[in-house]
């Protein structure tokens, strides 16, 4: 047997196993479902897999590491991505120390449950100094990154040009699940096998991506919802950054970090440069591997300590066009109506009539608020609201007098200015008086207003981004100084929540949500667009965390009209508001308003506590369900949408995640029509209104799970949002 440490981490139904031959790079043998092996299993098993090569010294087949070396003869897209001038391109490491949980490994074999394991290393001729952290959570949320010290004690820097983590995963994950988009429709499905080579998705737009993928998703064919072997792979950072799955001779693997652009990190002697997390999950369907991002978020998000304020954003109501009878009267209606927070978005500023002008001058406009915030904050508060408002402090319009007085705070690559996107540049954060500037202005902000949420915007790619003084890159400083703001205004308001938003759904990824209380998913509201949105946005992030707003009755992107009815059924499931001009609705809306209002006050806490579930996702001729099952299994809710084409008339819908022994007492807000009266089912007909004890509806969650109710496909774009309620 060959010197080596083996590592068997295990939470809940996951095994990571973890081998460290010969001093070399740690790989990972196993991650997937839970396995009972004794340490001689252990041994055997890698000894087992072990490849002599030619007289035990040359053409030994390399198995990737958690860091690929092309030094070891991995031929795929290497770890690590360095050099020294020209020199120390091929490191070939040692590792030096293993520590789980902080204690040195004095033992070959170490089998324990969640763990933190940190591996060190060094290229003693390169003068490379390694660690390697990788942690498997309580909840088996799979994350690791590496960090790389200049060892040498003087010279040339050592330019690091990436740095690309790998976990590896079974070859019969032979199926791919990502993610496509652009404005107002982010997260569109994309499935394919996988095939030999590398599936590469990078963004380089200076933040997460309007098109990003956001998770990667491999499994054995036919993965859905609630079956089959699924590994998800995501990278936690906001900037430009690699997603990638290779598949090579034997080998299959997630790739991920940080894109790095030509001298980003130089590190001098004895500096050091840290990857972002790359995370991982496995599961049995996506809605298991969903749960373990959902439970790392729940530890650590404010959002988890108070119910979700049911929330009204004045953008759709007035869009630019402010002045504070019209904000007053929004600020009425809505606290009749029973909404919590009132959000004042774009427009409040100096000079900001539209986008062309004034992001950079974070000061009340005083022809249109000539006593400034203050007495519109105090009155949503007399009216028993918290008063949140909208800014986008990483931008400036030229058309400003910040970008007036300092020109030389907007981020270029060259002397002149990029192309303008939006209307807008790039203010240089990485600028200490810049960033200073801005802290100070939103801490005025807040101080001034009393603001309990800000709503965070990010309107354009970084083009051209570089510092202005040399012109060399700088979205990796850029980014991790936006993490700063964000930490820096949190700690000087530790209870102001705050939300991501990128032109809609442009700035999601565990890196930003680590800081911000949830996340806008998309600007386009249309109830149709916007189910299948939060379903795949739903794989990472929690739905109390998912803004989740009843807009226009024609949606200012796609133009469809859609009733009232269907765009509460599918902002139901979500962090519930509104962002609609609500004066002057007919009775009849305003009480469907209240109703679902009720609604989700009643029901918030299942949604912010229970596990997300979705189902119809492999038929587009079926239809699909987004559901949040109690955690103890006690009630459930599903929104179920019927397909906007079906072949069939009636279709069975399975409810999915109930306990097999319970029985459920089933209830259901209907809309107004669900199709010719022969073809809607009885237990439709006779449901009790949602949360209704009295129904009379009983069935087990093995039937409901295994076999399912039918569900009418007549009409398109209607929704039904069903309730499940134990009663045994």
């Amino acid at each position: 047997m060959n010197a080596q440490r083996l590592i068997h981490l295990t939470a809940g139904d996951v095994s990571v196993v973890l081998v460290s031959s010969d001093h070399a790079l740690p790989v990972i043998a196993h991650w997937g479902p839970r396995i009972r092996a004794t340490d001689d299993d252990l041994v055997a098993f890698w000894d087992a897999e072990h490849r002599p090569g030619l007289e035990g010294v040359s053409d030994v087949p390399y198995r990737p590491s958690l860091l690929p070396e092309h030094g070891a003869a991995w031929f795929g897209h290497p770890g690590f991505e360095a050099h020294r001038a020209g020199a120390a391109w091929a490191p070939r490491f040692v590792v030096r120390s293993v520590e789980i949980d902080g204690g040195e490994m004095t033992r070959a074999v170490v089998q324990t449950g969640p763990a933190r394991v940190a591996f060190t290393a060094h290229d003693e001729w390169a003068a490379v100094e390694l660690e390697i952290d990788l942690e498997l959570s309580p909840e088996g949320l799979l994350r690791v990154r590496s960090s790389v010290r200049n060892g040498a004690a003087s010279g040339e820097p050592l330019e690091i040009q990436g740095m690309t983590l790998a976990l590896s995963i079974p070859t019969r994950a032979s199926e791919l699940l990502d993610f496509a988009g652009r404005w107002g429709h982010e997260r569109l499905p994309q499935r394919h096998p996988v095939v030999r080579g590398a599936h590469v998705r990078d963004s380089r737009r200076g933040r997460t991506g309007l098109d990003a993928t956001t998770i990667l998703a491999a499994g054995v064919p036919g993965f859905s919802s609630d079956a089959g072997e699924v590994w998800l792979g995501h990278v936690g950072f906001s900037g430009n950054h690699h997603h990638a799955l290779e598949r090579g001779d034997a080998t299959l693997a997630f790739r991920g970090g940080e894109l790095l652009l030509p001298g980003e990190v130089r590190l001098a002697p004895g500096e050091a440069y840290e990857t972002p997390w790359v995370y991982g999950s496995y599961g049995d369907g996506l809605d298991t591997a969903s749960a373990r991002f959902h439970a790392h978020l729940r530890r650590r998000s404010r959002s988890r300590l108070r119910p979700r304020p049911i929330t009204l954003n004045v953008w759709e109501a007035v869009y630019f066009d402010q002045d504070p009878e019209t904000i007053f009267e929004l600020a009425q209606e809505a606290a009749a109506l029973g909404v919590e927070r009132f959000v004042l978005d774009d427009g409040w500023f100096r000079n900001r009539r539209d986008d062309r002008a004034g992001l950079g001058d974070w000061t009340p406009d005083l022809e249109v608020w000539p006593e400034g915030l203050a007495p519109l904050a105090d009155a949503v508060r007399e009216l028993g609201m918290e008063f949140g408002v909208w800014v986008e402090p990483e931008m400036v319009n030229e058309d400003s007098d910040l970008a007036r007085a300092h020109p030389d705070w907007i981020l270029r690559a060259r002397p002149e200015l990029p192309a303008l996107f939006r209307f807008q540049q790039v203010l240089d954060l990485t600028n200490p008086e810049a960033y200073a500037h801005i802290l100070d202005a939103l801490d005025q902000l807040v101080r001034d207003t009393g603001a309990a949420y800000v709503k965070w915007d990010h309107n354009r790619d970084l083009i051209a981004a570089g510092h202005p003084a040399s012109g060399g890159a700088a979205v990796h400083e850029q980014t991790l100084a936006v993490y700063r703001l964000f930490d820096e205004l949190r700690e000087r308001h530790p209870a102001l929540e705050i939300e991501s938003c990128a032109s809609g759904g442009g700035r999601i990824d565990l890196g930003i949500l680590e800081r911000a209380d949830r996340v806008h998913p998309s600007d386009n509201h249309d109830p149709f667009d916007r189910f299948q949105l939060l379903r795949w946005t739903g794989l990472l992030v929690p739905p109390e965390m998912l803004g989740s707003h009843v807009a226009s009755p024609t949606s200012s992107v796609t133009g469809r009209t859609h009733d009232l009815h269907f765009r509460c059924a599918i902002a139901f499931l979500g962090h519930f508001g509104i962002e609609w001009d609500i004066r002057g609705l007919p009775d009849d809306e305003r009480a469907t308003l209240r109703h679902w209002i009720a609604l989700f006050r009643r029901f918030r806490g299942t949604i912010a506590t229970g596990r997300h579930v979705g189902g119809g996702e492999t038929d587009p001729m079926a239809p699909s369900l987004r559901g949040v099952v109690a955690a103890d299994h006690s009630e459930a809710l599903y929104t179920i949408v019927a397909p906007p084409t079906a072949a069939d008339t009636l279709t069975r819908v399975r409810l999915v995640g109930l306990h097999d022994e319970r029985r459920y007492r089933i209830s259901a807000d209907l809309p107004a029509s669900l199709g010719p009266p022969w073809q809607v089912p009885d237990w439709l007909r006779e449901a009790a209104a949602l949360g209704d004890e009295t129904g009379a509806r009983v069935m087990s969650g093995a039937m409901l799970r295994d076999v399912g109710l039918e569900f009418p496909t007549f009409h398109p774009d209607r929704a039904v949002v069903v309730h499940a309620s134990a009663v045994s």
